[in-house]
């Protein structure tokens, strides 16, 4: 086990003060040094075959591609990030406004603005690898084809994994999302898998629907590796003065605390209805109990997102306080927590 991969936790410490010896300290300074043996807990993960040093991975849409915060952290403090979503190619998204804060989160309207998946291999990706971390691409098309070109090409390229977004409108099924409807989950899956190569293939499930198990069963039959949930939950703001709605595009995707129950929720339902299948839950993580909610659930890992735009290191806090919390219950391996809920 790596130092990375470590949490020393010194639980129910004894503190006693010391003198504090360092220049520029005045007289009578003191320290605190907890007195208690030390534990180790393994952070470590494993997450479709791909090993991610902690389980703390970051959404998409939420950190661009990294260069950004890499300015607060080194981002191989995470087990993994999930890439701004990309498209065969360069879109510049939807017009503004299309970010709307909520009492509990905020609506999303940004319509995948993104460079194209080439750019993305030719720009974004060296500079990802020189980080200790795992790469997941993630990728939306408009129809099938598109899905198993991009595959192709990241599957060269080299990322860790892919997640396929399935939300996405299906020109060939006259706008329906890939989401909504098993046999449209499960198509895209089927051509994500067979031009894939031997990169596991994620595919992201919506919330949007009447059962989302029918979803899972049915991407997890076409032979997903792994899925991940939730996307976000739609919704809408109106401005009550101008009557108009708040977003230009009327409606957008709600992220943030205010979804946690619900993601919590279907990832307990998906990891029963397709039990042994790979999960990486998301929806509204803030703190490591958030996350420690998720594995228990069913999770293997977890993503932070809208968090991020709050605090840039919410994804490296969650990390700490889920490892604490482990240590905290005598937990040797944060991935014993995966699972754990004891149902009424």
């Amino acid at each position: 086990m790596s130092e990375r991969e470590k949490f020393v936790f010194e639980p129910e410490a004894v503190c006693r003060p010391e003198p504090l010896e360092p220049a520029g300290k005045g007289p009578g300074s003191v320290v605190i040094r907890p007195e208690k043996r030390k534990f180790a807990v393994d952070q470590s993960v494993t997450l479709a075959g791909v090993r991610l040093k902690n389980p703390i991975v970051v959404a998409s849409g939420t950190f661009g591609f990294g260069r950004e915060y890499g300015q607060f952290y080194d981002l191989s403090e995470l087990g993994g990030i999930c890439c701004k979503g990309l498209t065969l190619h360069r879109r510049e998204g939807n017009p503004p406004p299309r970010i709307a804060e909520t009492p509990m989160g905020i609506l999303n309207s940004v319509g995948l603005q993104n460079p194209g998946v080439d750019a993305f291999i030719e720009h974004e990706l060296p500079e990802l690898r020189r980080h200790d971390l795992a790469v997941i691409a993630n990728i939306s098309g408009n129809t099938p084809e598109e899905y198993g070109v991009m595959c192709e090409k990241l599957s060269a390229a080299g990322v860790d994994m892919i997640e396929v977004n399935i939300s996405c409108p299906n020109v060939k099924a006259g706008g329906l999302a890939y989401g909504t409807k098993p046999e449209l989950a499960a198509e895209v899956t089927q051509v994500a898998k067979a031009h894939a190569g031997t990169v596991p293939v994620m595919v992201k499930l919506s919330p949007n629907v009447t059962d989302i198990t029918e979803i899972a069963r049915a991407a997890a039959d076409a032979g997903a590796d792994a899925l991940s949930l939730i996307n976000t939950l739609r919704g809408m703001r109106i401005d009550v003065n101008t009557r108009r709605p708040i977003l230009k595009m009327n409606t957008g995707g709600l992220s943030g605390p205010a979804v946690l129950p619900v993601a919590v929720r279907m990832v307990w339902e998906v990891s029963c209805a397709v039990p042994g299948l790979p999960i990486l839950g998301m929806g509204g993580v803030a703190k490591g109990e958030d996350a420690a909610q998720l594995m228990l659930a069913g999770a293997s890992a977890v993503a932070v997102g809208t968090a991020c735009f709050a605090d840039p290191y919410a994804p490296v806090k969650v990390r700490d306080e889920l490892a604490e919390l482990a240590a905290q219950q005598g937990l040797a391996r944060v991935a014993d927590l995966t699972g754990g809920v004891r149902p009424w």
